[in-house]
């Protein structure tokens, strides 16, 4: 089946079959930061945008993206680069195999929430595991990535 969508502002045309995800099919169109690892939409690795919302694309057919415009890390490299110069600074960086999926949600919440609490990121994150961390170094980075006011 032949579908056209956009990814990270490029147009293109995939032929791929009715049951192939889409995290599968944009890693083999060397989308390499797109990773999976529970394949039950739990751990977050798999995190895209979709027309501007992140989705977990283990999840989500590739057919059901015809048509949509698709943003990978690749395709974020200035916002992830100073988001991780901000998780080095706060201690908050693991392996890093976690990280992609992670930073993409980070972006997304850049854009959706302002001032956000401990609680609604906390929230926000939900979906994003990390096998290293115990999470407060990430989300001091996140406040100070976001600029959160810390006397809330």
């Amino acid at each position: 089946m032949l579908i056209e969508l956009t990814i990270n502002d490029k147009k293109v045309q995939w032929d791929v079959a009715a049951d192939d995800f889409l995290a599968d099919t944009l890693r083999a169109h060397g989308c390499l930061s797109v990773k999976k690892a529970c394949n039950t939409s739990c751990c977050g690795l798999c995190t895209v945008w979709v027309d501007d919302q992140p989705i977990l694309s283990c999840s989500m057919l590739a057919v059901r993206a015809n048509g949509k415009r698709i943003t990978t890390l690749e395709g974020l490299q200035e916002e992830a680069a100073a988001f991780a110069k901000i998780l080095t600074a706060e201690g908050a960086e693991q392996c890093g195999f976690c990280s992609p999926g992670f930073v993409m949600n980070v972006l997304a919440m850049k854009k959706e929430l302002k001032n956000p609490t401990d609680e609604e990121i906390i929230h926000y994150l939900t979906g994003n595991l990390c096998r290293c961390t115990g999470y407060m170094g990430q989300l001091r980075a996140v406040k100070t990535y976001l600029g959160v006011n810390s006397e809330r």
